[in-house]
């Protein structure tokens, strides 16, 4: 499917590319709302409000800042998450996929909506850090993925050759984007929560799993590896 010979950059998605999408799903329609519903005493009908209101700010800034929800929630978003931080965890086969790309050495760049409070969070949990060239957030920049000044942005910070480059994400909106920024090699991953079903990208092709990406005979991590980056 891929010809590694042909590309010199790898973005990775981070929520439901490299992270079970499970933890934020679960945070932002469940977990919040219901918090929320308790620290300032309001009923389950405002907690449906609060769940449409979210929902509202999806594909912009706002939609994954922390400190906004925090400012205009009045509560400690950051502080919440870290009650159900158990559920972070990395997608099947990430790992593997993770270890092959560093010793085959594209340039693997994180290219993530996440801001950095959700990075500080996650990273240390995951040990994801150790094998990225570089982490770049749309907060950094400005700009949401799902807009084109997000790839144009990206560039000047972080040099790539779109012809050369690989993009894997699970937002077809943001797939949408990168093509038409002129990214050659994308895919979108099929099953980005594991408590839900799959999905199809009518326009794209979607990895059921990594390893379905990578040359014959790539060895899987041991046991012991894929325990100890789940740790952090």
């Amino acid at each position: 499917m891929i010809d590694w010979r042909a590309i010199d950059t790898v973005l990775l998605d981070m929520d439901g590319t490299l992270l079970d999408l499970h933890f934020d799903s679960h945070f932002w329609l469940e977990h919040l709302p219901r918090r929320y519903g308790e620290l300032h005493r309001l009923d389950e009908a405002t907690q449906e409000e609060l769940r449409a209101r979210i929902i509202r700010e999806q594909g912009t800034l706002n939609w994954y800042s922390l400190a906004y929800w925090s400012r205009e929630l009045g509560v400690d978003v950051v502080a919440l998450k870290r009650e159900v931080q158990h559920l972070i965890g990395l997608r099947s086969d990430a790992l593997d996929f993770l270890r092959w790309l560093k010793v085959a050495h594209p340039r693997v760049v994180l290219a993530t909506n996440a801001d950095r409070a959700s990075l500080e969070l996650k990273l240390p949990l995951t040990g994801l850090e150790e094998y990225l060239d570089a982490i770049v957030s749309s907060a950094d920049l400005g700009v949401p993925k799902e807009e084109q000044a997000f790839w144009f942005a990206l560039q000047e910070v972080e040099p790539f050759d779109p012809q050369r480059t690989l993009f894997i994400d699970d937002n077809a909106s943001v797939l949408e984007s990168a093509r038409e920024f002129g990214i050659r090699h994308l895919l979108g991953i099929k099953q980005p929560n594991s408590r839900r079903p799959e999905k199809e990208l009518e326009e794209f092709i979607a990895l059921d799993r990594f390893a379905s990406i990578l040359p014959e005979n790539t060895p899987p991590a041991v046991d012991g590896e894929k325990e100890e980056i789940a740790r952090g």
